[in-house]
């Protein structure tokens, strides 16, 4: 079998810093055990010196070619990655966020899956503080059933990880603006498009969490683009109306929670402790 060439899609913009950006690079592209045959970085809207200076020096260093798109203004992550998705060279496409690691075997095992027909392939992640300390493991279903399960009620995959076939993403009508949700809206969309999706348990991808990152996940926006999505989900009947009625009450209460409890929360019900794993 001939292996599948892919392209690796990596959005950057102005809150992402210099070093990370640096590793998150690194990690995806040179440190691979399967490399992509490409990279896409979109800048959405300047971004600071020292950020670029990293941008052009992993482009200029990069072992595989890459393709630096501008942005002129910030226009949002969803068409970010819809002009990402126009540049990139293959149909396959790996995306990576600016401020994560990849494991070395990530592509390897992703790409043995999609050349078996899969068209969205995701993976577990270890969720890691600013000193470097793993905080817990997100594993998602992996069972197909399990999967369509979850997603009528939160997103089965874990976004940053995700390896996708581009023809599908467009089949489903692609990336939507929804702040915070346009990965979960999108997946939904393909599965009901009749995509075939899979998870690897494996955690292949390592999730920065920083102090704020509970903090963003409540208030007005959030619960505004909760409303806005259990809304066309209802409306694709992708949910029936007991499923919006739940989703809207516990979803949608969960971002107006304090803080503290948002974040017991959710490493409760998401995240599995670490420290307690086993492993």
């Amino acid at each position: 079998m001939v292996a599948t060439e892919f392209s690796l899609l990596l959005p950057v913009y102005a809150g992402d810093k210099a070093a990370y950006f640096t590793k998150a690079f690194a990690s995806t592209v040179v440190d691979q055990s399967r490399r992509p045959s490409d990279v896409v970085i979109v800048q959405d809207g300047p971004i600071g010196t020292a950020l670029a200076a990293a941008v052009a020096a992993a482009a200029a260093s990069s072992p595989v070619p890459v393709n630096h798109v501008r942005l002129p203004a910030n226009v949002g992550l969803a068409r970010a990655l819809e002009t990402g998705l126009g540049h990139c060279a293959h149909d396959v496409v790996a995306r990576m966020d600016a401020d994560d690691i990849s494991l070395p075997t990530r592509f390897e095992l992703q790409l043995s899956m999609i050349e078996t027909g899969y068209d969205l392939v995701g993976t577990g992640m270890l969720e890691f503080d600013e000193a470097g300390r793993v905080l817990g493991k997100r594993i998602p279903p992996t069972d197909p059933d399990d999967i369509v399960t979850t997603a009528r009620f939160h997103d089965p995959f874990n976004h940053p990880t995700v390896v996708y076939r581009r023809s599908v993403v467009a089949k489903a009508g692609g990336y939507r603006e929804l702040p915070l949700m346009e990965d979960y809206w999108l997946f939904a969309r393909m599965i009901q498009a009749g995509a075939l999706v899979a998870n690897l348990p494996d955690p292949l991808v390592m999730y920065r969490v920083d102090a704020g990152a509970y903090g963003r996940r409540g208030g007005l926006t959030l619960f505004r683009s909760e409303i806005a999505l259990q809304r066309s989900l209802l409306k694709d009947r992708f949910v029936t109306r007991r499923q919006f009625a739940r989703n809207v009450l516990v979803r949608g209460g969960y971002r107006f929670i304090p803080v503290a409890l948002r974040r017991v929360a959710y490493r409760r019900f998401i995240v599995r402790d670490y420290s307690n794993d086993g492993d």
